[in-house]
């Protein structure tokens, strides 16, 4: 079991106190230390070479985004963000996302010993995860996005679903921006911070063709439209098809995680079948193997992003252990997901 060494990098006396305390739940976690700024934490990475931060935002000096930056460029090392969940916050996380931070983590509302107890679980968890990054997938997964799908595209009744957990905004933003405007009908489903959620949708609403929509209960489902599934209150399934509809099911998480890949690929296998196709991104944990193998036995279409560009390879190496094989660069997601020439020999 890879271990974290973790170093806590938060302005805040309280706030170090209560998420060392958090994290030291775990026995395969070792808090190193806590720091107050980013002077503070240049002198205590030197001297106690962490393999994972987790660094707050909004602090005097530097700041965390501008920090992030700095290592990102200089000595690279996992990173998890400590976000808020207003807005704003949200805003700066994606950004922190974009700059490499692994993974986003929200702050209890309240500064409580009752509250951290709560969450420490899923903050352990997170930073475990964080610890087993693949940092050389972020330079691997940065081609140019392939939009050729964008041209002379034609529906021919496909369906897709897009998973992914820890680490998957990059590609699954990556994959939705190659969707031409005629997309097939498409569910992303991502088990990550759901502050993000307006955020993600407000920037793909920007950069794509396609309609990107927050996953709605009972949404129907049809061409060119893109509904984005992160309340990790609800999985998100397919209820039927044709005239299918989205429906957000309040069950307990599946595999660990909650929205499930494994429903959603499920319900795509159940109800498209052949016609279905799924991509699994990068993510923890084993979530979507099994929908994944669903899906192969009705002969639907699986694709998993490269091992090798995936921040965190989990789910692609859980899927590959039920003998899925079929691998595509980020930069080839546009022409996998809406391959010109088969849609039009099929419509012709």
């Amino acid at each position: 079991m890879t271990t974290a060494r973790v170093l806590i990098v938060d302005d805040s006396i309280t706030m170090r106190a209560l998420f060392s305390s958090a994290l030291e739940k775990d026995k395969n976690i070792t808090v190193l230390g806590a720091a107050r700024d980013v002077v503070e934490a240049r002198e205590m990475m030197a001297e106690l070479h962490p393999n994972v931060l987790t660094l707050d935002i909004e602090m005097p000096g530097m700041n965390g985004i501008d920090f992030l930056a700095e290592l990102m460029a200089d000595r690279p090392i996992p990173v998890v963000m400590l976000s808020t969940l207003t807005q704003k916050g949200a805003d700066v996380s994606l950004r922190a996302i974009e700059l490499g931070a692994v993974d986003c983590f929200p702050k209890p509302q309240k500064a409580t010993a009752e509250e951290f107890a709560k969450i420490s679980g899923k903050l352990c968890k997170t930073v475990l995860t964080a610890a087993r990054t693949n940092l050389n997938a972020q330079r691997k997964s940065k081609d140019a996005v392939d939009i050729s799908a964008s041209f002379n595209y034609r529906w021919n009744g496909q369906v897709l679903a897009i998973a992914g957990g820890m680490g998957s905004i990059d590609p699954a933003t990556m994959a939705v921006t190659s969707l031409p405007t005629n997309c097939p009908p498409t569910i992303v489903s991502l088990a990550i911070d759901e502050a993000l959620s307006a955020s993600l949708v407000g920037n793909l609403n920007r950069d794509c063709r396609a309609k990107i929509k927050i996953a709605e209960d009972g949404a129907l489902l049809e061409p060119g439209v893109v509904h984005v599934a992160i309340d990790p209150f609800y999985h998100v399934v397919i209820d039927s098809w044709p005239n299918g509809r989205i429906r957000l099911v309040g069950r307990d998480p599946v595999n660990g995680a909650r929205p499930s890949a494994d429903l959603l690929l499920a319900s795509l296998a159940k109800t498209v079948g052949g016609k279905g196709i799924g991509l699994l991104l990068s993510g923890g944990g084993e979530d979507g193997a099994a929908g994944m193998a669903a899906l192969r036995g009705v002969e639907g279409k699986c694709l998993l992003q490269s091992p090798e560009t995936a921040i965190i390879p989990e789910m692609i190496g859980a899927a590959i252990a039920k003998g899925i094989m079929n691998f595509v660069q980020p930069s080839q997601f546009g022409p996998a997901l809406c391959p010109v020439e088969e849609a039009s020999q099929n419509a012709a």
